[in-house]
């Protein structure tokens, strides 16, 4: 049997040659082209996706055939799970493939904010020598507040370590004895907020944690603090985060990540002298491009030529395929 691989964003072509090489698959990609997508995914076993296309229920509807989703990498907000596991659809992720480039990022954004390096840069491409006014601050000795402790979280939190940060953490789910393997001191997340000099987000976007980051809480934060954001853009209410930067309490603020995408070019955002902003940029080095997409072809791969199952988000409806 041939079965139909809708790639509908733009993947690393390591994956696309993946799944080229194998006989049993038939190979669509459709990025850029929404019409080539709508017109191919009635006939699509397997279904590809980055961040660039939502997969919900009426998508799913047009699919009779459509067996497994891969996520090329970590979140899958983008994807109705629920509506694919009613379908019984599979969803697949590539959870460990962009860990090293967000928490690169994450360190990358922190520097850059205590150093100030953005605005020395413009000052200098503008023609100025200005020592005194961008007098930075060191980050080594300050206190970093990681909040969700999984793969990114960790290694965010290694890499401040060895900066010489100490490191408290926030996450609901994290197994006994884990913050003792980390090094980090566990703390409810509204200490944690009281006592970080630094807030970094490391959470997945759910209904539970949409605003995590509200005006109430960042009025709890330490006074001249800083927050960091490479997870997931609703996780920060942005109104809230303007307002306690314009009025002083917040330090600075970084973000990577954001409700709407791409950012509007009248977003306010863009015009706070103390915010730093980077177009969702975490994942996008050709390393985590390439891991995710080789690790979320070969597990389509498996699942739909050998029946395994890798990276399932919704394993219930992977079992029942």
């Amino acid at each position: 049997m041939t079965y139909v691989v809708v790639v509908a964003d733009d993947i690393a072509e390591s994956g696309l040659s993946l799944l080229r090489r194998t006989p049993e698959l038939e190979v669509v990609a459709t990025a850029g082209r929404p019409d080539l997508l709508d017109e191919s995914v009635g006939r699509a076993h397997g279904l590809i996706v980055r961040s660039d296309t939502t997969v919900g229920r009426a998508r799913m509807a047009r699919a009779p055939e459509l067996r497994v989703i891969g996520r090329a990498g970590t979140g899958v907000d983008n994807i109705d799970v629920d509506a694919a596991t009613e379908y019984g659809i599979a969803v697949l992720a590539a959870p460990g493939a962009n860990t090293v480039s967000a928490a690169e990022h994450t360190i990358a954004l922190l520097l850059a904010l205590f150093h100030r390096i953005p605005e020395a840069v413009a000052s200098m491409r503008d023609g100025a020598w200005d020592r005194k006014r961008f007098g930075g601050r060191e980050v080594s000795g300050k206190r970093l507040g990681v909040v969700g402790l999984g793969r990114i979280g960790a290694r965010v939190a290694a890499i401040a370590r060895a900066l010489g940060m100490t490191i408290v953490a926030y996450d609901p789910f994290l197994p006994a004895g884990r913050a003792a393997e980390l090094g980090v001191e566990p703390m409810p997340l509204d200490d944690l907020l009281r006592e970080a000099d630094v807030v970094s987000l490391h959470l997945p976007l759910t209904d539970a944690t949409h605003h995590l980051i509200d005006r109430g809480r960042l009025a709890a934060m330490k006074p001249g603090a800083v927050v960091i954001n490479a997870a997931r853009g609703g996780l920060v209410d942005h109104e809230a985060l303007l307002e306690a930067l314009e009025s002083g309490r917040l330090g600075g603020a970084a973000l990577d990540v954001f409700e709407a995408e791409p950012l509007p070019t009248d977003s306010p955002l863009r015009r706070s002298e103390r915010l730093l902003l980077t177009p969702h940029l975490a994942a996008s080095t050709a390393e985590a491009q390439a891991r995710a997409a080789e690790e979320i072809c070969r597990a389509v791969r498996d699942f739909l030529v050998g029946g395994a199952v890798r990276g399932a988000v919704n394993e219930g409806a992977a079992r029942s395929r």
